[in-house]
């Protein structure tokens, strides 16, 4: 692989990080909402750790936390800093090879 296909697929990497993690922000925005106002049309806690496991496990946390919302929610607030772990898992052997 040269420089510049390097700096692409980094460049792309990034794009995509930022774009998980908006999504996981506002869905976890959009969850708090809803459960306050229509208790109807949630976000799917299934949905939420996809996200999470996709790559904005650290934001929702973070959101979550700021937000009060499912910080009771034992499913969350174990499930998330675990996929937070193996996100810095997959980092430090990504970066080895």
């Amino acid at each position: 692989m040269d420089c510049h296909q390097f700096f692409v697929m980094e460049k792309e990497l990034i794009l995509y990080l930022i774009t998980i993690n908006i999504i996981g922000i506002i869905l976890t925005c959009y969850d708090k909402i809803a459960s306050k106002k229509f208790r109807r049309n949630r976000v799917r806690e299934n949905v939420l750790l996809l996200v999470g496991m996709l790559g904005s496990a650290f934001t929702m946390y973070i959101t979550m936390k700021i937000i009060h919302h499912k910080t009771k929610h034992k499913k969350f607030m174990i499930t998330l800093p675990l996929m937070i772990l193996a996100h810095i898992v997959i980092i430090y052997l990504a970066k080895g090879v």
